[in-house]
């Protein structure tokens, strides 16, 4: 198991004019464990089959994450964004697990 610290994307509504409301993108850093890893091959649709990958991540989570849990689409790490597929609360933590990645 290795240490995790990165960012956790929200996205979020917020009102730019009176009336008119736009989607935006939070970030906020964590500290973390990375739980486990798995990379596989996948058969695509096109020639060649596609790598995908999947980890659980622990975060130690705060009162803004407990509150937007729901709002959480995608988690960096190892330099890329990667999607997340499900969250499990364990408090003190969430149990991110994520996917593919996130296509902004």
């Amino acid at each position: 198991m290795g240490k995790f610290y990165g960012k956790v994307g929200y996205l979020t509504t917020v009102e730019t004019k009176p009336g008119v409301w736009t989607e935006k993108i939070v970030e906020r850093n964590y500290y973390g464990d990375d739980n486990k890893k798995i990379s596989k091959w996948q058969v695509g649709e096109g020639l060649n089959d596609d790598k995908t990958y999947s980890a659980e991540i622990s975060i130690v989570a705060d009162a803004f994450a407990y509150e937007n849990f729901s709002n959480i689409k995608y988690i960096e790490f190892m330099g890329a964004k990667w999607k997340v597929n499900s969250i499990e609360i364990q408090r003190p933590r969430l149990i991110l697990t994520m996917g593919g990645l996130y296509n902004e």
